[in-house]
C-alpha cells in the first residue's frame, strides 16, 4: 500500500527542493556521465565509437542534429506535458497511483525529467524512498537547466537495450543512419524501445513485441496529429529495427591510429578525413585486388594527403581490415617497408641544390663499381649517356648511385634524418644502397617527403585532427630545387600511354614508382593535383612475388585512384606550380647538356639555378675543314675550291666506348693535325668592364648596372657571360652591351665565352654605397 502512494509523496517534496537552487555550481549534463570516445570525419560522419568507461555506447548528439520527427516521437511516447510541468507531473502521478491502487497493470507516472534523474544519479526508484529521491532530483534538474538541455540529455542517455544508450548510437546501430536522417516511422520504432528495452531490443530481438508497440504509438500519433497522406503511409508500414549494422567502424586503420596517438582521450574527436574520398580509394583498392588476385595481388594500402594544409583525406591500411588471411588489421600506412626507388627524386633534388647537375646534364648509365658496391639496373641493361631527367623518370640505378656519391652536406642519409624518418640504422649500415631502397620508411613518411616537394621545399607534419594547428615547417630544399624536381617528375608518362595524346583538363601528376629487393613491395607515389597519393602493394609477411613491380602493379592502381579522384572532385582548384624567381630557362645542346656553340644542331630548353647549376659552353660539336680529294683534315690556309667544312661530335674515348656497349655507336671524329689546331688568337676580348676600375653602385637604386661588352672574331654569333660559375646572360654580337646588376659587392671573376668555346676573363671590383 505504501509503494502504491509513493508517487503522491513525491509531489510534496517540491517546495523543499526550491530552497537548494543555485547553491551548488552548475555542471553541463553531458559531463555527468561517461561518454564514448567518438571519431568523426571532417564532413560530419561518425567513423568510430568506443565503449565509455562504464561499458556503454553513448554518442552524444546535439538536439539540433536530430530529426524533428525523432524528438516529437519521444515526447509523444514519454512525456506529452514536458514543456508544462516543473519536473514532476502531479496528474500523471495521480493517474498512475490510481490505476495501480485499483489493481490494474502497473503504470509509470515518471516524467521525462524524472527518467533523466534516474539515469544520471543511478537511482533505485522501485522503493518509496527511491521515488522520493527521483522526484526531488527532477525538480532540481528543472530548476538548474533549461528544457532544451534536459530534453537533449534524456535523448542521449535513454536506454535502447544491451549496452546502447542514446539516440546517437541507437539510430546508427538499428538503422545505420545518423539521428538527423531518421524518418517518422523509424522514430516511432525507436521511441517504443526504451519502455521495455530488454524485451524489444535485446539480444533476442522480439520483432512481434516491437511491431505491436510501434503500431499502438503510430495509431495514437495519427489520432492526435492528423498526419498527411505520405506521413500516414509511412506510419502504416512496418519498420523493423535490426542490430546487424552495429556501431560504425569506418576507416578502421585510420581510427586505430587516432586512438593510439591519443590514449585516454574521451568525447568527440573531429578528424581531417573526407569520407567521400575515403570511399573512392577503398572502392578502387577493392576492385583492383579482386581483379588481380590470380596474380597473387591480395593486399594494398593507400594514403591521400592534401598538401595545401597537410590534412589526411583518405587512409587505407590494407585491402580488408577483417581478413585474417592477409593480416588485414596490420596498418600498412604505419608499417616500415623498403621504398624501392621512390626516394630517387630527393637525390636529384639535393644534387640540384648542390650544383651537381641540371635536368639536361648527361649522366652515364654503364656498368660501374663504387668500392665493394656494384649496382645493377632493374632490367639488367645499360642505356649509355642519358640526361638526368630521363635517368630519374626511367629509374636508372647506376646514375642515381653516382649522383649520391657527389652529394656533400647534406647527403641522402642526413637529409632523411632531418626529414624525420624514424628508426634509421647507422649510415654505414646502408652505404650506397640507401637510394635504391636499402632503408625503410612508412607511407606517412613518404607522403610527407613528397608533400615537401609540392610545398617548395618546406617540410610540414601531417595533420589528422581538425584542432591540430598547422605548423610553419622547416625548409630542407630550396624552392628552386623543389620546383625543378617536380617538373622533372611531371614528365614521367603514364604506363603504356603517349603523353602527347592525354585529354585536356586532366590533373597534373608528378610521380615515381619503386620496387623493393626480392619483389616484396611495389610502390607508386606522387603529386596529384592538390593531393599527395602514395600506393603500396605487397604482403605483410614480406613474401616476394614477381608481380610486385612498381610500374606494373602499383602504377595502374595509382592512376585508377587518380582518375576516380578527379571524377569525384571535378571542380577542385589545382594549385599553380609557377617557377620561383630563382630559376631560369636556358637552351642547351641536346647531346651534351651544355650551352650550345654555333655548331650544335639541336637544342632543348631546360631549367637551371643561376649560381648553382653547372653550366658551360659545349665543345662537343666542332667544324673540321676537310680536303675534298682525300677526305682528311686540311691545313690552313684553306682553299675554298678544294676544301669543305663538316661538323663532327668530339666524344671522349670512354664515352665512345660507352656508346658502343649501349648499342649506339657514334661516328669517330677525325684526328686534327697540329697545323689546324685551335689556339687563343681568336678568343674574345672584354671591352667593358674596364680593367683596374672599381665600380661604385648605389645599393638602393634598382636601375644602376654595369655594361658588359666583348670584341669577338667575325665567325662568332653569340657570347655567354658568367659571374664565377653563374650564367649572367647570353647575347648576340650585334646586340651591343649587356646590362649587369651585381648581386653583391667585392671582387667578381667575370668571364666571357664565345660559341666556339674560346674565353677571356677579368677581375671586377664592385662597391655599394647607400
Amino acid at each position: 500500500m505504501t509503494r502504491r502512494v509513493s508517487e503522491w509523496v513525491a509531489i510534496l517534496c517540491m517546495p523543499t527542493v526550491l530552497l537548494l537552487i543555485r547553491v551548488y555550481p552548475w555542471q553541463p549534463l553531458r559531463d555527468k556521465v561517461a561518454q564514448s570516445t567518438t571519431i568523426w570525419s571532417a564532413d560530419g560522419e561518425l567513423l568510430r565509437a568506443t565503449l565509455a568507461s562504464d561499458g556503454q555506447y553513448r554518442v552524444w548528439t546535439p538536439i539540433g542534429q536530430m530529426s524533428p520527427e525523432l524528438v516529437s516521437a519521444f515526447l509523444t511516447k514519454e512525456d506529452r506535458w514536458f514543456y508544462w510541468h516543473p519536473g514532476v507531473n502531479p496528474f500523471s502521478l495521480a493517474r498512475a497511483a490510481f490505476k495501480t491502487w485499483r489493481g490494474r497493470a502497473r503504470q509509470g507516472g515518471s516524467t521525462l525529467t524524472m527518467q533523466l534523474a534516474r539515469l544520471i544519479y543511478r537511482l533505485n526508484t522501485k522503493t518509496p524512498a527511491g521515488k522520493f529521491k527521483q522526484s526531488v532530483a527532477a525538480v532540481w534538474l528543472e530548476a538548474r537547466y533549461s528544457k532544451h538541455s534536459i530534453l537533449e540529455a534524456y535523448l542521449n542517455l535513454v536506454p535502447f537495450g544491451r549496452n546502447i544508450q542514446g539516440v546517437g548510437a541507437a539510430s546508427r546501430i538499428y538503422f545505420n543512419k545518423p539521428p538527423a536522417q531518421i524518418d517518422l516511422g523509424e522514430a516511432i520504432n525507436l521511441a517504443v524501445i526504451p519502455q521495455h528495452p530488454a524485451a524489444r531490443a535485446g539480444r533476442g530481438l522480439s520483432q512481434s513485441r516491437l511491431l505491436s508497440a510501434q503500431a499502438r504509438l503510430a495509431a495514437y500519433w495519427i489520432n492526435k496529429n492528423h498526419p498527411t497522406d505520405s506521413e500516414r503511409r509511412e506510419l502504416e508500414l512496418p519498420v523493423l529495427a535490426t542490430t546487424d549494422s552495429g556501431i560504425p567502424m569506418r576507416a578502421p586503420h585510420f581510427t586505430d591510429a587516432i586512438l593510439a596517438a591519443n590514449p585516454g582521450a574521451s568525447g568527440a574527436m573531429v578528424t581531417t578525413l573526407d569520407t567521400d574520398l575515403q570511399r573512392v580509394v577503398e572502392r578502387q583498392i577493392e576492385c583492383y585486388v579482386t581483379q588481380f588476385s590470380d596474380l597473387g595481388i591480395n593486399n594494398a594500402a593507400a594514403l591521400l594527403v592534401d598538401y595545401r594544409d597537410m590534412t589526411v583525406k583518405a587512409w587505407v591500411g590494407s585491402a580488408d581490415y577483417s581478413n585474417p588471411e592477409i593480416h588485414g588489421q596490420i596498418n600498412g600506412v604505419l608499417t616500415k617497408r623498403s621504398p624501392g626507388s621512390t626516394l630517387k627524386p630527393f637525390i636529384y633534388a639535393l644534387a640540384l641544390d648542390q650544383g651537381v647537375l641540371h635536368p639536361r646534364t648527361i649522366l652515364r648509365d654503364e656498368p660501374a663499381s663504387f668500392g665493394p658496391f656494384t649496382p645493377e639496373n632493374f632490367d639488367g641493361n645499360f642505356v649509355g649517356p642519358i640526361p638526368a631527367q630521363d635517368a630519374l623518370i626511367r629509374s636508372r640505378n647506376i646514375p642515381a648511385v653516382w649522383v649520391t656519391t657527389q652529394l656533400r652536406q647534406p647527403n641522402l642519409y642526413q637529409f632523411l634524418q632531418m626529414a624525420g624518418v624514424s628508426n634509421m640504422k647507422p649510415q654505414s649500415y646502408y652505404g650506397l644502397a640507401l637510394p635504391l631502397g636499402g632503408g625503410e620508411v612508412t607511407m606517412e613518411e613518404l607522403a610527407d617527403l613528397y608533400a615537401m616537394l609540392a610545398n617548395h621545399g618546406v617540410l610540414r607534419p601531417l595533420r589528422t585532427l581538425q584542432n591540430e594547428p598547422g605548423a610553419e615547417g622547416a625548409r630542407l630544399l630550396s624552392p628552386e630545387a623543389s620546383f625543378i624536381s617536380v617538373d622533372m617528375l611531371s614528365h614521367n608518362p603514364r604506363p603504356g600511354e603517349d603523353s602527347s595524346l592525354a585529354p585536356p583538363g586532366r590533373w597534373p601528376v608528378a610521380w615515381k614508382t619503386g620496387t623493393s629487393w626480392g619483389f616484396r613491395d611495389a610502390w607508386s607515389a606522387g603529386i596529384v593535383g592538390p593531393y599527395i597519393l602514395v600506393v603500396w602493394i605487397g604482403d605483410f609477411q614480406a613474401e616476394g612475388n614477381p608481380s610486385f613491380v612498381g610500374i606494373e602493379a602499383a602504377a595502374p592502381l595509382f592512376f585508377r585512384i587518380v582518375d576516380a579522384l578527379q571524377l569525384e572532385r571535378p571542380g577542385e582548384v589545382i594549385p599553380r606550380n609557377d617557377p620561383p624567381p630563382g630559376v631560369s630557362r636556358v637552351a642547351v645542346c641536346a647531346e651534351s647538356g651544355d650551352l650550345p656553340n654555333k655548331y650544335c644542331p639541336d637544342t632543348v630548353e631546360t631549367w637551371y639555378i643561376p649560381g648553382k647549376s653547372p653550366i658551360k659552353v659545349s665543345q662537343l660539336h666542332r667544324a673540321v675543314t676537310l680536303d675534298i680529294s682525300t677526305g682528311l683534315p686540311a691545313c690552313p690556309p684553306y682553299d675554298p675550291d678544294s676544301t669543305r667544312q663538316e661538323v663532327f661530335e668530339f666524344w671522349s674515348s670512354d664515352m665512345m666506348k660507352l656508346f658502343r656497349e649501349a648499342g649506339m655507336p657514334r661516328r669517330k671524329a677525325p684526328a686534327i693535325p697540329d697545323c689546324a689546331a685551335d689556339d687563343t688568337r681568336g678568343a674574345p676580348k672584354i671591352a667593358t668592364p674596364l680593367r683596374g676600375v672599381t665600380y661604385t653602385l648605389r645599393r638602393k637604386s634598382s636601375g644602376e648596372t654595369i655594361p658588359l661588352e666583348a670584341i669577338t672574331e667575325a665567325d662568332v654569333a653569340s657570347v655567354f657571360w658568367f659571374d664565377g660559375a653563374a650564367l649572367i646572360a647570353k647575347s648576340t654580337v650585334t646586340h651591343g652591351a649587356v646590362p649587369w646588376a651585381p648581386a653583391a659587392d667585392g671582387i667578381h671573376i667575370l668571364r666571357v665565352v664565345d660559341d666556339h668555346g674560346r674565353s677571356a676573363e677579368r677581375d671586377v671590383t664592385v662597391r655599394f654605397t647607400n
